[in-house]
């Protein structure tokens, strides 16, 4: 039967894209190896704004359609053993460049999605990022939403907000230097002996692998400040859906690609 829209239909009403989408669900995940899943996915939630403007919404109506995204993600990466996933839900350079009118409802609707996950006591959360450049309300609706899931034996969610890149590494420089003081250390011995792994171990997401996969949506393929130190040696997917448009199938696509690279860790 055809609906008047053009859309086939079996016999019991079920639409017949959504039964070949399933197929080709079904597909993609027995093509996945279990042995190539990243242990670690970070992912840049990007094209909110634009997903609203497409549609004639407002804004607001952007971020909450992605915030209603987060927890299927999270999910997805539950089911294939990912065991760490960084989400970079508001960048330093967005507080500050973007208008009051923008960012007051943002982050309310961080703080209620960054609530609601912790209280499914399915995943641990943790954050990452400058929190005392946040109103005091809403930092301190993040770090409760961390301490009420400090037990939970799930897989570990970075909630980056506000998170840069640059500023991740000059905190660490930073916090290695008062470290190197207060041990009554010179200068010129840090200098002498400061290493790589020094550095490391002073970032937001020290003691934790480094991502094996970033995944950006909305179609950019840069950057932009998310993990510079840490995704140095990560496999790179770019999405052309917007944030609140990512499927299953696209996060199964992600994993294919990643499982497809020869990973030579700069060899």
């Amino acid at each position: 039967m055809v609906q008047a829209a053009g859309i086939r239909r079996t016999g019991d009403g079920v639409n017949l894209n959504d039964l070949l989408y399933a197929a080709y669900e079904r597909r993609l995940t027995r093509s996945l190896q279990k042995s190539s899943i990243p242990r670690h996915v970070g992912v840049m939630l990007d094209g909110n704004r634009r997903w609203a403007k497409q549609r004639g919404a407002a804004t607001a109506a952007g971020h909450q359609a992605g915030a209603d995204n987060i927890a299927n993600l999270l999910g997805w990466c539950e089911d294939v053993g990912v065991e760490i996933v960084t989400l970079w839900l508001l960048s330093t350079d967005n507080l500050v460049n973007r208008n009051a009118a923008e960012i007051r409802p943002l982050l309310g609707i961080i703080e209620k999605t960054v609530a609601d996950l912790a209280a499914t006591r399915r995943w641990r959360v943790n954050l990452v990022g400058a929190p005392e450049l946040l109103p005091a309300s809403t930092a301190e609706h993040l770090r409760q939403a961390a301490a009420d899931t400090k037990d939970v034996d799930g897989m570990l969610v970075n909630v980056a907000c506000p998170y840069g890149g640059r500023r991740e590494i000059a905190d660490a420089v930073r916090s290695l230097i008062h470290e190197a003081a207060a041990k009554g250390r010179s200068m010129e011995n840090l200098a002498d002996e400061i290493t790589v792994d020094h550095i490391a171990a002073h970032l937001y997401t020290k003691g934790q692998p480094d991502p094996d996969l970033v995944i950006r949506t909305s179609g950019e393929q840069r950057l932009g400040g998310f993990l510079l130190w840490q995704s140095a040696q990560s496999e790179f997917y770019f999405c052309e859906a917007y944030w609140p448009d990512f499927r299953h199938v696209d996060f199964l696509r992600a994993l294919r690609a990643y499982g497809e690279r020869n990973r030579r860790f700069g060899a």
